[in-house]
């Protein structure tokens, strides 16, 4: 896969959290942004499931190499469209409507407690 694309992260992917490490080799620029949705917490990691209607969910675009999504998929346990994954990647345009690009999403809480400042960050402190 060449070029380059574009992955809303809003947990362990984003830049100094513990996952980051998976994206660093591949990142060419990171910038702030904003999905609306409804995150929750599995733990030690987020989830986000996307709700048009939701709160603004805080995270990072990364512009990656596109060999980085190999290494996210096997991090969120993504095995392509229709398999039985943790995550689905999916695509999702920022709050301002001038970016978009994949995130790993689930399809509902699993009973998971919401963050309601959506932020993982905020959240964690």
């Amino acid at each position: 896969m060449n070029g380059i694309v574009d992955v809303f992260v809003y947990g362990t992917l984003m830049v100094g959290e513990a996952n980051h490490r998976i994206a660093a080799p591949y990142v060419v620029s990171v910038e702030q942004g904003t999905v609306r949705g409804r995150m929750y917490d599995a733990g030690d990691y987020p989830a986000l499931v996307i709700d048009p209607g939701g709160i603004i969910v805080e995270g990072e675009w990364l512009t990656v190499e596109a060999e980085a999504l190999a290494a996210m998929d096997e991090l969120e346990d993504y095995r392509g469209p229709g398999a039985d994954n943790d995550y689905d990647r999916v695509w999702i345009s920022d709050v301002s409507g001038k970016r978009s690009g994949w995130v790993y999403v689930w399809h509902d809480s699993r009973g998971c407690p919401e963050i309601k400042c959506g932020s993982w960050r905020k959240h964690r402190r």
